[in-house]
């Protein structure tokens, strides 16, 4: 759609939109600051929808409406494609604007513009996404998991850990759970992956996350749970495949390290790409500090991709892509 026609279409909304000032406005990235009114609340909205004219002048006009400011905004129209997504981030009044009016305020605008999706969130009154953790021997993403929930670095309620790894009772991970009260499953997997008693544990999340799970999941497995799945992985794939990849990429004289955070399909290590992140090594490294500075980027691209799920900044692009704000 020719650029000139939508601004044409949204200039007049925006005009007589509001004389706010532009000390309120935010640009993608920049920090919301906190400091505002105390009945104030955030709320976040993502749409995707067919392109066309006037969508983000109705988005703006129906947050305006019922007395929302928007403190972040992003847009994203790909070439040729005919399609639009965006992301808001807004405060409200909830006396003003009740939570299910504002489910029924943005049914109305996904409607008018046949919208593919149409999620809205308020963290502060909505539940916390409920997910369970699967993971095996290696604990370093698990325990960082564990730690940054603990922390409320991540808006997630587990509601179990699953392993195929018998870990003790005096173990850190377990004592940990313990204190709070989080479930510890063992399911040995040796003869059978278990995925019919993983299903029944799981039934009542809205996600998993596989960290360092080390066991393949079954397409019947996803299409049984029919709901997102979020894996980590090193990034020393497709290179060095097999046992002992750091030490593989190690002999290798690999300079460049990192990890990919994806969503599971039934192609193994294939599924729609959420973070990815590197690290440089060096040949100062020997082998301990080059598998610590693995696991530390498998770690923090693994966090990074569930808080950005969390804040609704992933949406579907394509058969295979995601689009990320």
């Amino acid at each position: 759609m020719p650029l000139l026609r939508r601004l044409s279409s949204s200039l007049q909304q925006v005009v007589k939109f509001t004389n706010r000032s532009f000390k309120s406005l935010k640009f993608p990235g920049e920090p919301i600051e906190s400091s505002v009114s105390p009945t104030l609340t955030h709320g976040i909205h993502v749409f995707h929808c067919p392109d066309g004219v006037g969508i983000v002048a109705k988005l703006s006009e129906c947050i305006a409406s019922r007395g929302g400011n928007i403190l972040v905004a992003d847009v994203f129209v790909p070439e040729k494609k005919n399609v639009f997504y965006s992301r808001s981030e807004f405060i409200f009044d909830p006396i003003k604007w009740p939570r299910e009016q504002m489910d029924e305020d943005f049914f109305k605008l996904s409607k008018m513009f046949n919208a593919m999706r149409s999620v809205v969130r308020v963290p502060d009154i909505d539940p916390k996404y409920k997910v369970a953790v699967l993971a095996s021997k290696q604990e370093h993403c698990l325990v960082d998991f564990l730690y940054g929930w603990q922390e409320g670095k991540l808006p997630v309620e587990i509601t179990c850990v699953i392993s195929n790894h018998d870990r003790g009772p005096n173990s850190h991970v377990i004592r940990f759970l313990e204190r709070h009260g989080i479930p510890y499953h063992y399911l040995c997997a040796k003869e059978n992956k278990r995925e019919e008693e993983i299903l029944e544990l799981v039934q009542n999340t809205d996600f998993l996350v596989l960290a360092r799970y080390m066991q393949i999941l079954s397409g019947k497995f996803l299409r049984s749970y029919g709901k997102d799945v979020i894996n980590i992985h090193h990034g020393l794939l497709p290179s060095f495949k097999g046992g002992k990849p750091a030490k593989q990429a190690f002999d290798a004289g690999v300079k460049l390290i990192g990890a990919t955070s994806h969503f599971v399909t039934e192609e193994l290590d294939a599924g729609p790409i959420i973070e990815q992140m590197v690290e440089r090594v060096s040949h100062r490294d020997n082998l301990r500090t080059f598998v610590q500075k693995s696991e530390d980027v498998e770690k923090q691209c693994l966090a990074k991709a569930i808080k950005s799920y969390c804040e609704l900044r992933v949406l579907p692009y394509e058969m295979n892509k995601t689009v990320v704000f």
